[in-house]
């Protein structure tokens, strides 16, 4: 399986600051939920680790989650959506999963409906880069 396969990829010339702004403002132009932000770096500082800079950004949207949640229950093994902000080698890079991937462990959702979660997870990267 490759990256492409399970997860979208843009890179930013945005900071990184202003990048996870950019997915906050993104996602709730889109109409999803913020949920929680983990900051990586800041967490694993606290342990005694170094990172540079990372974040992940929990996002939900209503319409999605119900429906897959009318399907199977353990379908909120996968939610909230999560999209990460990395700095890595100076370089800025959003990262959303793909929804599209929980066709291929919960067969009573099809691709069609996936997909459409996974239009608006790539809108929401697009327009935060």
């Amino acid at each position: 399986m490759d990256l492409g396969d399970f997860a979208y990829v843009v890179e930013t010339d945005k900071g990184f600051d202003e990048a996870a702004v950019s997915v906050l403002k993104s996602a709730e132009q889109k109409g999803w939920s913020v949920f929680q932000i983990y900051d990586l770096k800041e967490r694993l500082a606290a342990k005694g680790f170094k990172q540079e800079p990372l974040k992940i950004i929990e996002i939900c949207s209503a319409k999605h989650a119900n429906n897959f949640l009318n399907k199977n229950k353990l379908i909120s093994l996968c939610i909230p959506c999560k999209i990460n902000v990395i700095q890595e080698n100076g370089k800025v890079r959003i990262i959303g999963m793909k929804p599209s991937l929980l066709a291929r462990f919960f067969p009573e959702v099809s691709e069609e409906e996936t997909m459409e979660a996974e239009r608006d997870i790539k809108d929401i990267v697009d327009n935060a880069r």
